[in-house]
């Protein structure tokens, strides 16, 4: 069975290149298992070619999803591309693994946390301005929401969460996540995203940010390892 990385696709060049590293990790963990990238929309190759040179090749699936959030690409926008290739493939066995998301990351953001906070000057008490990119799925909001909340109790830092597609009329949302956090005590300010790539999202709150930023999750070994998870158990069922 062969594992089939899904991201969504972006019109950052800097998207797809970080994306092919997170693959070619993956890759170097599972040196006997066939590893492939496809996309959603707006970088090639998409999940439909894909999985048609899969299937040609007598390829069985598994599908892990390279998405923070359960939202619309997750619940509808990919089962429905996997749904159309069983049906051209009917002896094709396709196996959709929850999201990235759905495994937590705190150990990575701290990690990213770190290495920002190491290279800048002590002394002042950090915040954190943890920054996802939105979904019009309530749910998939609130799984960012419940990493910050980990990523506050695992650090002793406060934490904030906002969403870069919905940062408000003048970034309302994102001014008053940043006074919460001088309310608690944070005497500068870190940017924290809870992205894999950098990219237009990224850079819209970051440029109303005065502060440091931390590195984007991209191929942290953490995330290698959450995508790992994911797809072994169906490699186990499905030898």
């Amino acid at each position: 069975m062969s594992l089939l990385l899904v991201a969504h696709g972006s019109r950052d060049p800097r998207f797809a290149r970080t994306l092919h590293r997170v693959r070619d990790g993956v890759r170097a963990e599972l040196p006997g298992r066939r590893v492939e990238l496809a996309f959603l929309d707006l970088d090639e190759p998409l999940v439909g070619a894909v999985l048609d040179e899969l299937a040609s090749d007598g390829e069985d699936v598994t599908v892990v999803p390279l998405l923070l959030g359960d939202g619309y690409h997750s619940r509808f926008d990919l089962p429905v591309l996997l749904d159309a290739a069983r049906r051209q493939w009917p002896a094709l066995r396709i196996e959709q693994t929850p999201v990235l998301g759905s495994i937590s990351l705190v150990d990575a953001l701290a990690d990213r946390l770190t290495q920002v906070l190491d290279g800048h000057a002590h002394g002042a008490h950090p915040g954190v301005l943890m920054y996802a990119v939105g979904s019009s799925d309530e749910r998939s909001d609130d799984s960012a929401r419940i990493r910050g909340a980990e990523l506050a109790e695992h650090t002793g830092l406060p934490v904030e969460v906002v969403f870069a597609t919905k940062l408000g009329e003048n970034a309302v949302e994102l001014h008053a996540a940043l006074a919460r956090l001088r309310a608690a005590g944070a005497q500068r300010i870190v940017g924290l995203p809870y992205f894999l790539s950098s990219g237009l999202l990224t850079e819209r709150v970051e440029a109303l940010l005065d502060g440091p930023v931390a590195a984007p999750l991209a191929d942290h070994p953490d995330v290698i390892s959450a995508i790992i998870v994911q797809a072994v158990p169906l490699f186990v069922v499905h030898p």
